[in-house]
């Protein structure tokens, strides 16, 4: 019996209005991290958790990149995640994608992401997956990575798959 495949095409936008693909996970190892720019405390916490993680790499993290695709595409514009992002505690260069509630769902889909919307009175939350997958420059899921845990942690961790240990 097989493992689940996680991943897998995707056609998305990122915060710039650029048209992105999967190809933009080769050549480099990725963090992969579905969530949301409205997110009260899951999103940014794993997100500036990462953000020391990287900068306690070293010069590994030239070969280390971070992308998160947002849940919440009818508010999560190019120019919403582009905003977002740029908080200074996140890691620096993090790719944001977006775009229509289809496209969002098949690559939700494909990387096996739980989302849904829930409403909380005139607006709204994301109930999501808080996983964090590492994928290899070819593409290919690692495995997730334990963001609740230090930075120096994370960065040995993704440090050890660089090294093929």
């Amino acid at each position: 019996m097989g493992e689940a495949q996680i991943g897998g095409p995707f056609q998305l936008v990122d915060q710039t209005g650029a048209p992105r693909n999967a190809s933009l996970l080769r050549g480099k190892w990725s963090a992969v991290f579905f969530g949301y720019t409205f997110c009260p405390d899951v999103c940014p916490t794993t997100l500036a958790n990462l953000g020391r993680a990287v900068s306690a790499m070293g010069p590994a993290a030239r070969d280390f990149q971070v992308v998160f695709i947002t849940v919440d595409p009818d508010r999560d514009t190019a120019r919403a995640l582009a905003s977002y992002l740029s908080a200074p505690a996140f890691p620096p260069g993090t790719i944001g994608l977006t775009g229509s509630a289809q496209q969002i769902a098949e690559v939700a889909r494909a990387y096996r992401v739980y989302f849904r919307k829930v409403p909380q009175g005139s607006s709204y939350a994301m109930d999501h997956t808080a996983v964090v997958y590492l994928m290899d420059p070819q593409g290919r899921f690692v495995r997730p990575l334990d963001t609740t845990a230090s930075p120096d942690h994370i960065a040995a961790d993704v440090g050890e798959a660089m090294r093929g240990a």
